[in-house]
């Protein structure tokens, strides 16, 4: 499989600011960086923590009717974790109960004589019972051995308390004992990890009537938005631990149902913009500690969410000051990406350098239907911002372009014998080409239904291979009122995980691969995932499709 490439090429091309061309600016944010930064600052949630202890002693155990072939299963209470010989047990696993994402700590303690040498230890925190199961090595995976969660600790002494400087993701915890002294015992006395999120209790919740599969589906996916709700809309606690900008617009949809957190959605919207590039391009992400810095990557398809995130916060909040603050960051993603148009209004495949388009984990997904598709929605959604912030002089052009790149859509990409968007080179059938084009309204809506419902049909079709596809058909489908379809799509999918025991969602999810991996190794793959915790924002936004 191959790997995703992280080094994007620059992207030369000439910014322009809302007054006219100015391509001899060193910085075209000079102005406001320093500001937008501080207003980030000034909007950082404080995290609230909480105790949580294990709730289960456990062990794990192979079975291949299990999700991914393993099963944790509860053997004995929490207490008989505590003051029991590890010589004797050679390892133990803590059962938690649920996703918890935190700081651990453990007191060790000897059982006996005195200690007379260090000892020393391994733990294992696992999001999944696979990760208890199989060996971390040799590892093949694309991503950082790093991102692992495993520690081999060295104990000076005994008492002892333990504090783990990384903050871990975890539901289970295996500890090994690795080597000690033939001369003393050695226990656990002690064991806590201290939660932290910036949320706690959701301010809007399914109706009491609700389906229960719906109502768990919800649970689970505010556990998931609020594990990844920390100082900045993160993409996964476990691994990344970045604001990405595709991450931050799904929820914060979802935060808009549920927890309504606000300032966290400002926070991430200015940090964005604080440390955009200099050329006014967005880097696809920001690593927040030690202290936020982006890393140098863009994704054209993210530039472009930004302005569809900016468009929903300030509806949600009405919040014109943050939205005309960062009025020029959204206009100038527009001009980014109109620099991948042709005349004809076509995205040109040929334009170099080519940015990366992010879209789905899915290795054979042509993505030129849908960056064409996504384009035309954000140019739309970007004109609906101009509206509100009063700003229609600075996008005269666009409804035209808009309007244009609709035309070219029909006649490059629309099969009419088919009844369906098409592809590549191979003309390929794809969801998230229907999806995308049914979200820009590149046909009536009546058609548009009738490409999904084709598309969703066919078996030979190429189905989304992650949550955050899958978020964008249901989408189109609610749009182009296939809401059975939509019910039926959130309750298959989300619920599969659901069945498969998922505590949180997860970053890829194949119905027919429990093992797939973008990343060569599905150990590393993020089990709690902050595109994936959208059913929150469906069910409570259109209770009228998926509460009845």
């Amino acid at each position: 499989m191959k790997t995703i490439k992280y080094m994007i090429p620059l992207l030369l091309f000439f910014v322009m600011t809302g007054k006219g061309v100015n391509a001899q600016a060193p910085d075209a944010y000079e102005p406001w960086r320093a500001a937008w930064l501080r207003k980030a600052e000034q909007a950082k949630p404080t995290l609230i923590s909480r105790i949580c202890k294990p709730t289960a002693k456990a062990e794990v155990v192979k079975d291949s009717a299990s999700y991914q072939g393993w099963k944790v299963v509860k053997t004995d209470s929490p207490d008989r974790l505590y003051r029991v010989s590890l010589k004797e047990t050679k390892s133990m696993i803590a059962d938690f109960g649920e996703h918890i994402t935190g700081t651990f700590s453990c007191v060790f303690d000897t059982l006996g004589n005195i200690s007379d040498a260090p000892v020393r230890l391994r733990l294992t925190f696992a999001e999944m019972p696979a990760e208890l199961g199989e060996p971390f090595d040799p590892y093949s995976g694309g991503l950082s051995r790093a991102w692992l969660q495993d520690e081999i600790v060295t104990i000076p002494y005994l008492p002892y308390t333990l504090t783990l400087p990384r903050r871990v993701s975890f539901r289970y915890l295996k500890i090994e004992l690795l080597a000690s002294s033939s001369y003393f015992d050695l226990c656990i006395a002690d064991m806590q990890t201290t939660a932290v999120s910036c949320v706690s209790t959701p301010e809007i919740e399914p109706a009491a009537e609700t389906d229960s599969l719906i109502r768990k589906i919800n649970d689970i996916g505010l556990a998931t938005l609020k594990e990844c709700m920390q100082t900045v809309y993160e993409d996964g606690p476990k691994r990344d631990q970045r604001l990405w900008i595709g991450d931050l617009y799904l929820e914060s949809l979802a935060n808009a149902y549920s927890f309504r957190n606000d300032s966290l959605t400002k926070r991430c919207l200015y940090l964005l913009a604080g440390l955009a590039r200099e050329d006014g391009t967005l880097n696809s992400n920001i690593a927040e500690m030690p202290t936020p810095r982006a890393q140098n990557s863009v994704t054209l398809d993210y530039c472009l969410l930004y302005n569809c995130a900016l468009l929903e916060y300030l509806k949600n909040t009405g919040d014109r000051e943050t939205a005309a603050d960062l009025w020029p960051v959204a206009l100038n993603q527009v001009r980014l990406a109109r620099h991948y148009l042709d005349d004809s209004g076509l995205y040109d495949t040929s334009v170099q350098p080519q940015l990366w388009l992010v879209f789905d984990w899915k290795d054979n997904f042509d993505r030129h239907a849908s960056i064409q598709g996504l384009m035309t929605f954000a140019f739309s959604e970007t004109c609906r911002l101009a509206r509100l912030l009063g700003k229609e002089a600075d996008v005269k052009e666009l409804p035209a372009l808009i309007k244009k790149m609709k035309k070219a859509s029909r006649d490059f990409f629309y099969d009419p014998k088919q009844g369906v968007f098409v592809s590549g080179n191979n003309r390929q059938i794809s969801y998230l080409s229907q999806a995308w084009m049914t979200l820009s309204e590149t046909l009536p809506l009546r058609e548009c239904a009738q490409a999904l419902s084709k598309t969703i049909r066919n078996p030979e079709a190429c189905y989304p291979g992650s949550p955050y596809g899958y978020h964008y058909v249901i989408e189109a489908l609610i749009k182009c009122g296939l809401h059975a379809e939509a019910k039926q799509m959130l309750t298959g999918y989300w619920g599969g995980m659901v069945e498969k025991g998922a505590d949180t969602f997860w970053e890829v999810y194949d119905p027919n691969d429990d093992r797939r991996s973008p990343y060569n190794s599905h150990l590393v793959n993020s089990y709690c995932h902050a595109w994936s915790c959208t059913p929150v924002y469906f069910i409570n936004k259109y209770p009228e499709i998926f509460q009845r």
